[in-house]
């Protein structure tokens, strides 16, 4: 999933999270940093969105198309550069977050809770 994301021009890292659906059960929510050149407006942002989705849905299925796909500023991460997908859909869907002390940018989380609050979450 990741890798797709990120063989994209504009996208420079990607992490993935299941989140609960009431339909699917679990659907996948995105979150995409872009390169420093990539469109950042409103309209390009939904464009490079649907397509990022698009991409996904034709490589491994339409059953496994992302929800969502967010773009962020920064992804959190460890002092190691792993990515900690724990973190990002507790943060997400807004359960407590856990031990966030090897979090190497811990203000990257503020960030996810914020998108969470503006993306409608189905019970």
């Amino acid at each position: 999933m990741e890798s797709i994301l990120v063989a994209h021009s504009q996208v420079s890292e990607a992490a993935a999270i299941g989140i609960p659906d009431s339909i699917k059960g679990e659907a996948l929510v995105c979150f995409c940093i872009l390169k420093k050149d990539a469109n950042w407006s409103g309209s390009g942002r939904i464009a490079l969105a649907a397509e990022l989705k698009e991409s996904v849905a034709r490589d491994l299925g339409k059953a496994l198309a992302p929800r969502e796909v967010l773009f962020v500023a920064d992804i959190p991460k460890t002092r190691n550069a792993k990515v900690m997908r724990r973190v990002v859909r507790a943060a997400y869907i807004g359960e407590k977050l856990g031990d966030t002390s090897a979090l190497e940018n811990p203000g990257s989380l503020e960030e996810i809770k914020r998108l969470a609050s503006e993306v409608r979450l189905p019970a």
